[in-house]
């Protein structure tokens, strides 16, 4: 049995796929590298993918599947795993040499011992295109570190600072256990792979690194401003379905209900901005459908987010509300790093 199960999902992907890769290869016999082709046809990914099976058998395994989008091939990566912890590293996106060492360890040391890990956080660093100053994300202030911790310790997560994909390695049996099925055709769904599973989460570890490093700056990247605005029906697909998860799992603890509600409010906030600017009376009545359909569902999750301050600036009447509005979108704009 592997350490740790590596997931890439790939679609056509062959111009970075390599660095991706070759930054995980130093994990070794450790690591188990699954190369997800998720049915590229546009270049050489599957023979990139089949090329580095053959050199590091034991290490490295191809899967090629039709194209199922990003989640699914996050799903593939998830069934095939047969390491104890499992981590998506997305195939544009890399890892710094010395904090997977650290993050090795730390896992090693929860195997070896007698206290069960279910999630480990590090930071990551937005490797932003053209940026001077690589932004991180950290959770100095929400987290103690280098600890076990349940949610009780947890400490204040400031506005914009969220655990997301990037920064999360599960333990792979509780994540199949919670009964985790992304959406297939379907983009922003690292949404979901990071809030469905937290009820099932009763220990987790922050290892203070800056362990992943997430590129931002592709045109054709799936959050870039205009590529989310034509892609909203997503969004919203995304959205509604995180708030069914909340919803059918009635949370106890305050404080990881603190935390999955301002999760759902940055959800709801970036889905009305998508909507906003994208200046459709369409994607309008699909805004406020959003709102209608949660006030339905769950009176008092709606007025929490609703009557919260991103919820009213999301919700002001007019050409003036719209305006005032952009505050929301700047907080927006910090949790992607989208431009």
């Amino acid at each position: 049995m592997k350490l740790l199960s590596i997931a890439i999902p790939c679609y056509n992907s062959e111009a970075y796929m390599r660095n991706c890769i070759e930054s995980l290869l130093p994990g070794g016999n450790e690591v188990e590298i699954l190369i997800v082709d998720d049915g590229s046809t546009k270049d050489n990914t599957a023979q990139i993918a089949d090329e580095y099976e053959a050199r590091y058998p034991g290490i490295c395994r191809a899967i090629h599947q039709e194209n199922g989008g990003h989640g699914e091939a996050v799903n593939a990566g998830l069934r095939a795993a047969t390491g104890i912890y499992f981590k998506v590293v997305d195939s544009d996106d890399w890892v710094n040499a010395e904090a997977y060492k650290e993050v090795l360890e730390t896992l090693r040391s929860f195997v070896m011992g007698n206290q069960t890990l279910d999630m480990l956080i590090t930071n990551f660093v937005y490797e932003k295109q053209g940026a001077k100053h690589k932004r991180v994300m950290q959770y100095r202030t929400a987290l103690p570190k280098r600890q076990l911790c349940t949610w009780k310790d947890v400490k204040v997560f400031m506005l914009g600072q969220y655990i997301l994909m990037h920064s999360v390695i599960y333990r792979t049996q509780m994540l199949k256990e919670c009964g985790l099925e992304l959406p297939k055709h379907t983009f922003y769904v690292d949404n979901i792979f990071v809030f469905q599973p937290l009820p099932y989460v009763k220990t987790f570890y922050y290892l203070d690194v800056n362990f992943y490093r997430y590129f931002i700056g592709r045109q054709d990247q799936s959050v870039n401003e205009q590529v989310m605005i034509g892609r909203i029906d997503q969004q919203l697909l995304v959205t509604r379905l995180m708030l069914g998860y909340y919803h059918s799992a009635k949370i106890t603890n305050h404080k990881l209900r603190h935390y999955m509600v301002r999760y759902l409010e940055i959800m709801m906030t970036i889905s009305s901005i998508l909507a906003i600017k994208s200046g459709t009376d369409e994607n309008m009545a699909k805004k406020k459908q959003l709102w209608e359909n949660l006030r339905e569902q769950d009176l008092a999750l709606y007025m929490r987010l609703r009557w919260g301050f991103l919820g009213q600036s999301m919700n002001l009447p007019g050409k003036s509300g719209r305006t005032v509005s952009i505050a929301g979108y700047k907080i927006s704009q910090k949790f992607f790093g989208f431009n």
